[in-house]
């Protein structure tokens, strides 16, 4: 798929403070570099931990297999500018070509990532279907998952990885029909608040015994969805957060999938934790508040 030799590299932090005070202070910064070379390629954070690129691209193509999108033809792009400082892949999947949701054109499902050691891009990823993209992520189509983050807030590779196998998914699977409902079904927010806590977020207090919503995860899967929204349905990074009423199935969809994957592995338990959330999921797309929606 994507072309190993031009990641095939590690970089490092290093300190750039000498004892002597002759260098830069730790506060300030570290060095960043590539091990094999020793070339320097950044001033970081000493708290930031880089993500190599080769788990990034391990976690991507990971995702295309268990996708099951058919790879007949498909053109994969590996990009590396400025010595391994930024990275760019693309992938298009002409056997998959189709009619655009809301166009009357023919597409290539297209999915794109950038990111960078030295922090000019964002981790920035995208699937979907469009015509026209520039750098600024300006799109002329429709997005089916979209991802952004910053780098001092680290990059969570499985989460990532999680939705784009969905937005494969989407274009692959026998069932596209039903997921291109779900796209154009439209759910406000207080449909997805009632969603959420009658499946995801639901939890029996230890008083009434009542079924009762658990505020922190609806807040979380609320949170995901306003995402979602402003950057399917919305014009992403060009429209303020949390200013989007309405979203749609899929977009709910893509926050409980998002939700199910995005683990904290700091607590341990991980996989039996995706297990459980992955179940739950499956749970919610037959409860009778996704049944009701998906037939309105």
């Amino acid at each position: 798929m994507f072309d190993y030799n031009k990641i095939n590299f590690t970089v490092e932090k290093f300190q750039l403070f000498t004892p002597k005070h002759t260098g830069i202070w730790r506060d300030i910064g570290v060095g960043l570099r590539v091990v094999e070379t020793g070339e320097p390629i950044a001033v970081v954070k000493d708290s930031y931990e880089p993500v190599q690129y080769k788990d990034v691209v391990d976690g991507i193509e990971n995702a295309i297999i268990l996708s099951g999108i058919d790879t007949t033809n498909a053109e994969f792009k590996t990009n590396v500018h400025d010595d391994g400082a930024k990275m760019e892949l693309r992938a298009r999947f002409p056997a998959h070509k189709q009619t655009m949701i809301r166009q009357h054109d023919s597409v290539v499902p297209e999915f794109v990532f950038r990111t960078s050691h030295d922090r000019t891009w964002a981790n920035n990823g995208m699937m979907g279907l469009w015509r026209n993209m520039c750098f600024n992520t300006l799109v002329n189509g429709d997005k089916l998952s979209y991802v952004y983050g910053r780098h001092t807030k680290n990059f969570d590779v499985d989460g990532f990885a999680s939705k784009i196998k969905e937005s494969f998914n989407f274009v692959a699977c026998e069932g596209m029909e039903k997921l291109r409902g779900w796209y154009e079904t439209r759910v406000n927010r207080e449909e997805a608040v009632n969603l959420f806590t009658n499946t995801l977020a639901q939890r029996t207090d230890n008083i009434t015994k009542k079924k009762v919503a658990n505020k922190v995860m609806l807040s979380n899967l609320m949170k995901i969805f306003d995402l979602e929204n402003q950057h399917i349905e919305g014009r992403g990074h060009y429209e303020r957060y949390g200013v989007r009423e309405a979203g749609t199935l899929w977009t709910a969809y893509q926050a409980a999938t998002y939700w199910s994957s995005h683990v904290d592995k700091t607590k341990g338990a991980e996989h039996t934790t995706k297990v459980n959330r992955e179940d739950r999921v499956r749970k919610m797309l037959v409860s009778p508040q996704w049944m009701e929606l998906e037939a309105a």
